[in-house]
């Protein structure tokens, strides 16, 4: 049958506009049914915090539920396999951490890989540890703690929420650039690496910014954050690069969703939670968890992930980092 080259053309063009129909329809549609947010860590948390902060926004916007589903265990890892096992249909999200980026390189034998199998959504936020010493520390900045720590090697203990987390990696960073020997005490949560820095038990900590309550307290002594530039939460307090240029380490926050989910979904998603980190009550609830809007375009958080994933790697494997 021969058509005529009209006719032809319409249907030709009619054929190439058929995907992108389907395209905005699917995007229109979503989500049809309640949508998981994974977080790999139980109640409380700051993963479990921001995952119900933005569920509850997404909920609102799309009319479906967003329910968070907490699975801890084996360092957020069981979490993520979850969701990269999930269908690509944006029904199962992840909350993801800085975790996921460490535990990269820090597990030798995953039975997925993070960047390529995790496709990232959105940023949500980023913020600070602190760096805190107990009272009895002669040292009242950084550079005093680290010559204090070069004459005393292997006398100071640090503690951390445990093997691999980021607070563990920040103090290995910390060794290596100001070269000081000081011990890695690792716990099973930040909560009593704190109650033992409060103690005495340990000397240093690298902390989540909600321990500057302890501060205020007059229980312990911070000396600097973290991140590269001063903290908006705490502008009094000097950056460790201010003393160790290129020193850096932050908590930072957001979602992905298993790779192939379409790319209209992922845009809808990330268009939303955007929106959403404008709200000021969302604002000021990241601005009391010592963070900072993390905001941007799925590329942008996906870059920030696979940095992360390779600086990471570098202190692990140099300071031969063991999962437990």
């Amino acid at each position: 049958m021969n058509i005529p080259r009209r006719s032809f053309l319409h249907l030709a063009a009619g054929a190439a506009v058929l995907p992108a129909l389907a395209r905005v329809a699917r995007a229109q549609a979503y989500p049809s049914r309640p949508v998981r947010i994974v977080v790999g860590s139980p109640p409380g948390g700051p993963l479990d915090t921001l995952a119900r902060l933005i569920g509850q926004r997404l909920s609102e916007r799309l009319g479906q539920p967003f329910v968070v589903d907490n699975r801890p265990g084996a360092g957020t890892n069981i979490a993520a396999e979850a969701v990269v096992r999930a269908p690509a249909d944006g029904h199962t999200l992840l909350m993801i951490g800085a975790a996921n980026a460490i535990n990269a390189t820090l597990y030798g034998k995953l039975n997925f890989n993070f960047i390529n199998d995790i496709a990232p959504v959105a940023g949500v936020m980023r913020g600070p540890l602190v760096m805190l010493v107990h009272q009895t520390v002669p040292a009242k900045s950084v550079p005093e703690f680290i010559a204090y720590a070069k004459v005393n090697p292997g006398k100071i203990n640090y503690g951390s929420g445990g093997i691999g987390t980021s607070f563990h990696v920040a103090g290995e960073l910390f060794k290596m650039m100001a070269v000081v020997d000081i011990v890695h005490v690792p716990y099973r949560g930040s909560g009593l690496a704190l109650t033992d820095l409060i103690g005495g038990q340990v000397q240093v900590m690298f902390a989540a910014a909600d321990s500057i309550e302890y501060v205020k307290a007059g229980k312990l002594r911070a000396l600097a954050v973290t991140t590269a530039t001063r903290s908006q939460m705490l502008p009094d307090f000097p950056t460790v690069s201010e003393f160790l240029p290129g020193y850096e380490t932050s908590q930072w926050f957001g979602l992905g969703a298993p790779k192939n989910t379409p790319a209209e979904i992922v845009e809808k998603l990330n268009r939303e939670i955007n929106a959403g980190l404008t709200d000021p009550k969302i604002k000021e609830r990241l601005g009391d968890l010592g963070g900072t809007l993390l905001s941007g375009s799925p590329a942008d958080f996906g870059k920030l992930i696979a940095d992360e994933t390779e600086k990471w790697a570098k202190v692990v494997r140099a300071a031969n980092i063991k999962p437990e």
